[in-house]
């Protein structure tokens, strides 16, 4: 059975705790992985999480703050220590290639895996697969940042009733899928759309038009929330978002199921984050991400 779901590494942001590390998010999509800003502390936390670097194959930094990405440097040394047998993609801003460079060569290993750079330079699609299609888009933050979003291709959802009605069955339902007619019968007329998943991942950012182009129809977006609604002011100079800000833009885009992170260290009590949210109107599912967890897709509608 194919797994979908987020493997939450970390939910801190600029300072951890005792209770958070820093950040650093698994999405498992069908037998692949997209590890999202790797943290301070990531290999750790992989291995608690149960994520082998077997199970890895985009690394997608959104931006060269540390506690976005100074765990890269352990994460792809442990990806050759382990001798991952396939192609790794470093999807990350074009702008910080020094810091890329310096933490891809931090210390002295033996480089033993084929890992492709593919720094991101403008909005817009950076790899397409048969199972989705991962796009870019720029953020608003001091430093240059960009959100990431994965969509999977539209499909048709075959229609048991109208199969039988026909005399379609068996293999020849795989036949009518890959031909579009048999004996007749058109797969428009015993199928129906179904609408490929969603996914975004949007760190550090103020209110920007990329929040709402990536979190569009989303089944399931990660945003970060480091600030309460009442601390707004801070949150707009230092380029991020409050909780609020999180949950009407989900709200205003449709998504279904909303995980806010990213949390700043001055607020003791995470379930606060959620309860601005609500008191914001998003009224799907919502989760206040905490380390180790996992939070699966939606099921399809």
């Amino acid at each position: 059975m194919s797994v979908r779901e987020l493997v939450v590494l970390g939910t801190a942001s600029q300072v951890p705790t005792r209770q958070r590390n820093h950040n650093g998010y698994v999405l498992l999509w069908d037998g692949e992985g997209l590890l999202f800003d790797p943290g301070e502390g990531t290999q750790r936390q992989l291995l608690r999480a149960s994520v082998a670097a077997h199970d890895l194959n985009r690394l997608c930094v959104t931006h060269f703050h540390g506690d976005h990405s100074l765990g890269l440097a352990g994460v792809i040394q442990r990806i050759n220590l382990d001798r991952v047998p396939h192609e790794i993609t470093a999807h990350y801003p074009k702008s910080g290639q020094r810091y890329f460079d310096r933490l891809r060569h931090a210390t002295a290993y033996r480089e033993t895996v084929a890992l492709t750079e593919a720094p991101v330079a403008a909005d817009g699609p950076l790899a397409a697969t048969g199972a989705y299609t991962l796009h870019a888009h720029r953020l608003s933050h001091p430093v240059e940042a960009y959100g990431y979003r994965l969509v999977e291709p539209d499909g048709r959802r075959m229609l048991p009733a109208a199969l039988a009605e026909r005399g379609i069955r068996g293999a020849d339902i795989s036949r009518l899928q890959r031909e579009g007619s048999l004996r007749g019968v058109h797969l428009d007329e015993v199928s129906e759309p179904r609408r490929g998943q969603r996914f975004a991942f949007v760190m550090d950012t103020r209110l920007c038009p990329a929040v709402a182009v990536l979190a569009e129809g989303c089944d399931l977006l990660v945003i970060e929330s480091t600030f309460l609604e009442e601390d707004e002011r801070l949150a707009t100079e230092y380029g991020h978002l409050t909780a609020a800000q999180a949950a009407r833009a989900a709200r205003d885009a449709g998504v279904r199921h909303l995980v806010l992170t990213h949390f700043s260290q001055r607020y003791p009590d995470p379930e606060a984050f959620g309860a601005e949210a609500r008191r914001a109107g998003f009224t799907g599912e919502l989760t206040v991400a905490a380390d180790l967890m996992r939070v699966p897709l939606p099921k399809r509608r």
